[in-house]
């Protein structure tokens, strides 16, 4: 089948260079690229596992409320933070 196809510049330089470093023609390139991007859109997707974040225990809380925060930064920094 013959078509002509408008390529933006990032994929007529990025053709460019696999033609280059592999010496294969235009056409080449642009049907495996085409061959290897439709069979990704076409097969299902396969479920991407969950990733979980292990969890620490970091202890008692060492302030009794975190609920003022000039308390807070007293404690941490000092009264001189003021």
């Amino acid at each position: 089948m013959r078509t002509t196809l408008t390529l933006d510049h990032d994929i007529v330089a990025m053709i460019q260079r696999l033609r280059k470093r592999t010496g294969s023609r235009d056409k080449q390139i642009v049907n495996e690229a085409l061959r290897r991007g439709l069979a990704q859109m076409v097969s299902p997707e396969s479920p991407q596992t969950m990733y979980r974040t292990p969890s620490v225990s970091l202890g008692r809380c060492l302030q009794t409320s975190l609920d003022d925060v000039a308390d807070v930064l007293a404690w941490v920094e000092g009264e001189s933070y003021r």
